[in-house]
């Protein structure tokens, strides 16, 4: 499985489970899938798709800002977003 593959198998099962649901009460769970190794131009993390700075903002992002947080990262990724 490449890492687009995983991250929208991430994205699916957290949407499966209702993750991602705007009446959710439940946090956003963070995109990581434990393959942090940055792209070759660093910008993005080869695993999560993430920006550094979106990495380190995630820990005090909001809800909103995590739901934008995937959006984008899924849009590099070549995945929909919501799955």
């Amino acid at each position: 499985m490449n890492a687009s593959e995983s991250i929208a198998a991430r994205a699916r099962l957290l949407g499966e489970a209702g993750y991602f649901d705007e009446n959710s009460d439940e946090g956003i769970p963070s995109p990581c899938i434990s393959v942090c190794r940055m792209s070759e131009d660093r910008s993005h993390c080869l695993g999560c798709f993430r920006t550094i700075p979106e990495i380190r903002a995630w820990a005090q992002a909001d809800s909103a800002e995590r739901l934008a947080i995937w959006a984008r990262l899924a849009q590099r990724a070549g995945v929909p977003f919501p799955p």
